[in-house]
């Protein structure tokens, strides 16, 4: 009969969309008070994928993605989407958003996102949150599925992500 047990720890993963830097950094700020310092972060760059949130942020948003150095239990992922909600909301002006906040789990062989959204390839966690396997590590990179988002399987993203794993490694050692 197999056992059950704890979950490893993996690194917390956060993509951010911001109307603004100081907006991103005011959000990052809130997170780290909640989860600890940030072990890496991308620059922030303008969204170009899409202009789906232009209206909603009053311009092209900044993209950037951050990891922490604290390491948090995978089961903990519905209520960190919960938590990233909330600062969502205390940072809304007349009920639009102007930080998006997408976290999840970064691990050796993937990347998990969390989701508020349903459908037929992301599996039901908790409280109305979906975890949502957006890449996994095959053949020595990250690569995307065929619902990954376009900034998340960009050429540059992907390398990013690829550059950030041996810091994985060390965590796990």
């Amino acid at each position: 009969m197999a056992q059950t047990g704890e979950f490893t720890k993996e690194t917390l993963f956060l993509g951010v969309l911001a109307a603004s830097e100081n907006l991103l950094n005011e959000a990052l700020n809130s997170l780290i008070e909640r989860y600890g310092p940030i072990k890496k972060r991308s620059e922030a760059t303008p969204f170009t994928f899409t202009d789906y949130y232009n209206e909603e942020m009053g311009g092209v948003p900044l993209r950037s993605y951050h990891i922490f150095e604290e390491a948090v239990d995978p089961s903990r992922l519905a209520e960190i989407k919960t938590t990233t909600n909330e600062v969502e909301q205390a940072f809304s002006i007349e009920g639009k958003r102007r930080v998006n906040l997408d976290p999840g789990l970064l691990t050796l062989g993937n990347l998990v996102l969390a989701t508020t959204k349903n459908r037929s390839h992301r599996i039901a966690l908790n409280r109305g949150i979906y975890a949502e396997l957006t890449l996994i590590y095959r053949d020595h990179s990250y690569r995307a599925l065929p619902w990954t988002y376009a900034d998340y399987k960009s050429r540059e993203t992907i390398m990013l992500l690829n550059s950030w794993r041996p810091s994985l490694k060390q965590s796990k050692g």
